[in-house]
């Protein structure tokens, strides 16, 4: 209560993201949420607070207005706190990634909590040794094995093994020395907008996937890569060097982890147009670097387009209890009922094509012109 009364908090406004509105009462824990942090001085922008269009009969529209409100919502977020518990699969909610990439971009602190730091090795029931060697279900050597999340999430989020409340916690003695570093007369810079890349074709193109963890990865986003230039189109891959980052020869799987995030966030930023692949990735959830990317890329003002070998929409897709039963599914989680084939955050930011790279190309091509 003592924070409180000297207000060190009230400027600051916290966007609750994770997969709880489709949990059965996930509501009642986001509301419990909202209100401890309000209790202790903070505001709060939880989304969907806001009259949405949710009697449209195009669903899709529903989520638009959704993802509408999320946008202007996040532009008052300073603070995001996440719930990066595995959903669907060993790695969070994509659509929670997506907005950390949201949050990232416009410069709010980032913050996530889980129950289990373990690796991936451990948590991914598909993984499985090989001469050695921990390989995934794709038949890669397992990418971040070692790491309890992805390159991007690890980069930009201060990851706290617990719940929400010790989020909130870590976060008020964070601002706490933030006041005392600032009267100290320290200089915090801001880099939102830092662009490193000086000499590019526009717009340049840049390729978020999950074959930066496959085996032949080099190969693919070449191919890729060269399939643009045939449209007069440069791109570029999260394997490519991002001008202004340094490789690092650490062995150490953190600090190997920040020198991809910071990669691949320079390549985000200097590029103009993100072709997604936006396929399940260890499970029925979207590739989480893909999903931060993303998020990333729209809070910047990038065009985005997606891709999917199977764009039904999502309800045919997952696995569930039909519409009698809330399009539940084995875990009791609500599938999204809104004719998009991916969560709305990528179904309401971008155009989603059916097929691989080489055949929606000239699609994405024909829309950007």
């Amino acid at each position: 209560m003592y924070r409180y009364q000297h207000g060190l908090f009230k400027k600051e406004a916290i966007y609750i993201a994770g997969p709880e509105c489709f949990y059965t009462y996930g509501y009642d824990a986001l509301a419990a949420m909202k209100a401890r942090a309000h209790a202790l001085g903070f505001g709060v922008t939880l989304p969907n607070d806001h009259p949405l269009d949710m009697e449209n009969p195009d669903k899709q529209k529903r989520a638009d207005s959704i993802f509408a409100d999320l946008d202007k919502v996040m532009k008052e977020t300073t603070v995001i706190i996440a719930d990066l518990e595995a959903y669907r699969g060993a790695e969070p909610d994509s659509g929670s990634v997506y907005e950390l990439g949201m949050a990232y971009a416009k410069g709010a602190r980032c913050y996530g909590y889980t129950r289990d730091k373990r690796s991936l090795a451990t948590k991914n029931q598909q993984s499985y040794l090989k001469d050695g060697k921990v390989y995934d279900e794709r038949g890669n050597m397992m990418p971040y094995a070692e790491l309890p999340f992805s390159p991007t999430i690890i980069g930009s989020t201060k990851i706290v093994e617990g719940d929400f409340d010790d989020c909130l916690k870590m976060l008020m003695t964070d601002i706490e020395e933030e006041y005392k570093f600032k009267a100290g007369r320290a200089v915090l810079t801001d880099h939102s907008r830092h662009v490193t890349e000086k000499d590019k074709k526009r717009p340049l193109i840049y390729l978020s996937g999950f074959e930066r963890y496959d085996a032949d990865g080099v190969e693919v986003f070449e191919k890729m890569k060269e399939i643009c230039a045939e449209y007069g189109y440069e791109a570029i891959s999260p394997l490519d060097h991002a001008p202004g980052v340094m490789d690092t020869d650490s062995d150490n799987p953190y600090m190997k982890a920040m020198n991809l995030f910071d990669r691949f966030q320079q390549h985000v930023r200097n590029c103009d147009i993100i072709i997604a692949n936006l396929n399940d990735y260890r499970g029925y959830e979207i590739n989480n670097d893909v999903a931060f990317e993303c998020g990333m890329g729209f809070e910047l003002g990038k065009k985005l387009y997606g891709y999917m070998d199977n764009t039904d929409k999502l309800t045919n897709r997952i696995p569930s209890l039909g519409a009698d039963r809330e399009y539940r599914d084995q875990t009791g989680s609500n599938v999204e009922d809104f004719d998009y084939p991916a969560n709305l955050m990528f179904g309401s930011s971008m155009k989603i094509f059916e097929g691989k790279f080489e055949s929606i190309i000239k699609k994405v091509i024909e829309d950007v012109q």
